[in-house]
Order: structure tokens, then C-alpha cells, then sequence
């Protein structure tokens, strides 16, 4: 038991580290191809990541990819494919922003104000895509594609002056308004030019412990995981697919709804046109990449975090901070290959296994089975020696 669960551990790591190994070569390759230094912008990178400004700008950008990427497992542990964590996150960063913008309650009613919003909102719009693969078997990929796109022009639409934005004097950004100061959630002091934490970087850490303790440790996630590996098997012990697979989709868009607070709670205090996009889809990258574990799913936070922070500094050099761009690019299409082959590897290595504990118990059987025969020949031979003896005693 003990070697097998060694053996789960090492393939565990193969595929991520795989992954990240042909994902370096191969943008070392499309470097020295270009004409460019296939080293240099590495050590570049790694050399701006000691600056502690740096440090924190990564560690604050986990904190929101983390989020998104847990979303998107919690999809993944129950076999959906929840693209719409973008929309979702952008949605409810918004209506957050516009409700806490238009309130102002003493500091933790104003935050957990906030913080509510969101969850809501991004759970009503994941769960739109629930409703609908439930009662009409539209597939989920397909409709959180659609919906994205309606978010897209519906935070467009919401931000316009006439409806709820507002147009800064002398700038051609729209926002929300401010956050009045008493939602604006504390953080982590590293010094005057290193800047802070986000202090909701903390809450998105006790997340991935929340994540880990609901699927590992409860019924709840017993039933999500058996429901995702198999939902005919899981109607017949009793659990009530469709009821799972929505709620899956509701708590994917409630965590969804989190990914913006960081960001909104701890710098901006405001929605506006240059809010980040693109975090859902680049969460669907780390969850691949962590293979749902909450651990793995961490460091590949701080691993894209990175890239795209230590990047931005390759362009000084000379060098294109698309680097990075294309590197996580490789890392998704290394993800999908390494994954398949560790699988394939696992698979051969399970039956090499089993055939050899056959082979194993099929040698001690047949030992087992000539050592009876034998015994047995013994104890046939002993009474036809008694036999004769007693016959022999008769006669005399």
C-alpha cells in the first residue's frame, strides 16, 4: 500500500513538472530560432524577482489567480468545464463595486457587504449555465462561452455615464465611484516602496483550505467527486445528479465572484474600464496545471504570477515580454500531452503490477498445492505400510 501511494506521489509530480520542462525547452528553442539569446531573458526574470516590490506584486496576483483557479476546479472535480469564471469575475467585481460605492456602513458591514455581492452575483450567473444543462442538456462549455460574452457587454452597458458610471474630470476612463474608505480590506505592510499584501490574499489562502477540507473530508464531497467520475453510478447509491451538478456550478460562480475582491478591496477601491481581464481563462491554466490540488494549484499561481510580473521587465533589454505569453501558451499544450503520457505510463505500470502479484500467487498456489500432494502421498503411503504390518501381526 505504502509503494502504490508512492507510486500516485511521483506520477502526481511527473505531469506538472514534465509539463514545465518541455514548456522551457521549447521557448528556449522558439528564442534561439528568433535570433534572440535563448538564456538571457530567464536570468532576467529570475534576477527582477529578487526585488521585494516584485515579490509582492507576485504574491498579490496569486492571491487573484488562485481564486479563479479554484473556480475552475471545483468545475473540474465534478466533470464540468466552467469557462465562464471570466464573465462571472468581472460581473460581480462590478455590481461589488457599484453597491459598495453607493453605501457606506461601519468597516467589516461594508466589506462583508461587498464580498457577499459578489459571491451572488457571480453565483447567479454560473448558475444560469447549471439551470440549463440540468433542465435542457445545453452543454456548459457552450453556454458559459455565451455568457461571457453577454457579461462582456453588460458590465459595458452598466458602466456608461447615463446608466451607473462615472467619468472622471479630465480622463477618458469610467468607473464606478469610489469605495468609501471604511471597505477597503487591510493588508500586509512590506515597507514604503515595497508596497502591501492584499489583505483578501490571505482569505483567498483559507479558500484553498476550505476547498481542501469540503471535497477530502465531507460527505458533500464524496458525492461531488463520485457524481463527476460517475453520474449513472452515483444516481444508483442514492445521490441526485442534477441537484449536484447545479449546486457545483453555484459555488464555482460563487468563488468565481472572489477572484475581483483582491483587487477591488485592496488597490482600485473602484470598477473601471482597465480592470484585469482574462482571469478566468488563466485560472483554466493553473487548475491544469495543479491538478485540482489546492497545493498544486498554489505554486502554479506563484508560477504564472512570475512570468507575468518578472516579464514586464524584458522589454528594457530588448527582449519581448511576450516571452512569457508564449511560455504559458507552451505550458497549456505541455500540460494536456504530459498529463496524457503520465496517464498511459500509470495505466502500464498498474497492469505490470498486478500481473506480477498474479504471476506471484499463482507460483505460491502451485507450491502450495504440490506441498498437499506430497503430504498427501506421505500419509497414503504411512497407512499402506500400517496396513501390511497389521496383516502381517494377524497372520503370525
Amino acid at each position: 500500500m505504502k509503494k502504490l501511494d508512492k507510486d500516485r506521489l511521483i506520477l502526481g509530480f511527473a505531469g506538472p513538472v514534465l509539463a514545465l520542462v518541455v514548456a522551457i525547452a521549447l521557448t528556449t528553442v522558439v528564442l534561439f530560432v528568433s535570433g534572440s539569446d535563448p538564456v538571457e531573458p530567464y536570468r532576467i526574470m529570475f534576477e527582477s524577482a529578487t526585488y521585494v516590490d516584485i515579490q509582492v506584486l507576485i504574491v498579490n496576483q496569486a492571491g487573484t489567480y488562485y481564486l479563479a483557479a479554484l473556480a475552475v476546479a471545483i468545475g473540474f472535480r465534478m466533470n464540468l468545464f466552467n469557462i465562464g469564471v471570466d464573465g462571472q469575475y468581472r460581473l460581480a467585481a462590478m455590481m461589488a463595486a457599484l453597491v459598495g460605492a453607493s453605501v457606506d456602513l461601519p468597516g467589516p458591514l461594508q466589506i462583508a457587504l461587498i464580498v457577499i455581492v459578489a459571491m451572488l452575483v457571480g453565483a447567479f450567473w454560473s448558475g444560469i449555465a447549471g439551470i440549463l444543462k440540468t433542465t435542457r442538456g445545453v452543454s456548459e462549455v457552450v453556454s458559459t462561452i455565451m455568457l461571457n460574452s453577454i457579461a462582456t457587454s453588460l458590465v459595458a452597458w452598466l458602466i456608461l455615464p447615463k446608466n451607473f458610471g462615472v467619468q472622471p474630470a479630465g480622463s477618458n476612463n469610467l468607473t464606478t465611484g469610489d469605495i468609501p474608505e471604511s471597505g477597503w480590506f487591510p493588508g500586509l505592510s512590506m515597507g514604503a516602496e515595497a508596497g502591501e499584501i492584499y489583505g483578501f490574499t490571505f482569505v483567498a489562502a483559507a479558500c484553498g483550505i476550505l476547498y481542501w477540507f469540503v471535497l477530502g473530508r465531507t460527505r458533500f464531497g464524496f458525492d461531488l467527486r463520485a457524481t463527476g467520475a460517475s453520474e449513472s453510478a452515483a444516481q444508483a447509491s442514492g445521490v441526485d445528479a442534477k441537484k449536484m451538478i447545479l449546486t457545483s456550478m453555484l459555488i464555482s460562480g460563487g468563488v468565481a465572484g472572489l477572484a475581483g475582491m483582491p483587487t477591488l478591496l485592496g488597490d482600485t477601491h473602484t470598477y473601471s474600464l482597465d480592470f484585469p481581464t482574462g482571469i478566468g481563462f488563466t485560472g483554466i491554466t493553473i487548475a491544469l496545471l495543479g491538478r485540482n490540488n489546492p497545493l498544486g494549484i498554489a505554486f502554479s499561481a506563484l508560477l504564472i504570477a512570475f512570468l507575468d510580473k518578472t516579464s514586464a521587465s524584458l522589454d528594457q533589454y530588448g527582449y519581448e515580454k511576450e516571452i512569457a505569453t508564449i511560455m504559458q501558451g507552451l505550458i497549456v499544450i505541455s500540460v494536456v500531452v504530459s498529463y496524457e503520457l503520465v496517464r498511459r505510463y500509470g495505466l502500464r505500470r498498474q497492469q505490470q503490477k498486478v500481473g506480477e502479484e498474479l504471476a506471484a500467487g499463482g507460483a505460491l498456489a502451485t507450491a502450495h498445492t504440490a506441498g498437499r500432494s506430497d503430504a498427501d502421498g506421505d500419509d497414503r503411503g504411512d497407512e499402506n505400510n500400517n496396513g501390511k504390518n497389521q496383516k502381517e501381526g494377524a497372520a503370525l
